[in-house]
């Protein structure tokens, strides 16, 4: 193998480029986006909500998102094996607890509305495992994070040079 071959298999592809910066075209959007985000957490731990962000991410494709919340975890203490594990949940659930499952399965319940109405039997599990404001609250964080999905996924927000704060 030639040295030119050796590096065109380690080059990686170039990054896309982002088509809009909607943030700064929309900003009332943008600052009420972040209002509800900030409520949203609220009453929610911390390791479950990223868990429910990283999981509604996966499932609408935003690398963006991904890479964030992701890394936000990371840093907040949440281990790797538990990230990676988390789009094959039924499998692993030995790696969560009976709320986080309930939780990761609403959040793919909402996340998938297309398919249906959030079933009933999962909607029950949530409602067992969650007091109904805490319900009401993992609800607002679920929909808030299908929204930035959406705002990152349809404007191709670029992943990978996000650095957590905490």
């Amino acid at each position: 193998m030639t040295t030119n071959e050796a590096h065109e298999r380690t080059q990686r592809v170039p990054e896309h480029a982002p088509r809009l910066d909607w943030a700064k075209l929309a900003p009332e959007a943008f600052k009420a986006m972040v209002r509800l985000d900030t409520a949203a957490k609220l009453g929610i731990e911390p390791p479950l909500l990223n868990l429910v962000k990283i999981r509604a991410s996966q499932i609408n494709h935003c690398a963006f998102c991904l890479d964030m919340h992701s890394k936000d975890a990371l840093a907040a203490g949440e281990t790797a094996e538990r990230i990676i594990q988390l789009d094959a949940w039924r499998e692993s659930r030995h790696f969560y607890t009976a709320r986080e499952v309930a939780a990761i399965e609403l959040t793919e319940a909402i996340t998938e509305i297309t398919d249906g109405f959030v079933p009933d039997e999962v909607y029950a599990r949530a409602a067992g495992a969650f007091d109904e404001g805490e319900l009401a609250r993992l609800i607002v964080a679920i929909t808030t994070i299908n929204a930035w999905n959406r705002f990152g996924v349809s404007t191709r927000l670029v992943p990978g040079h996000y650095t957590p704060t905490t």
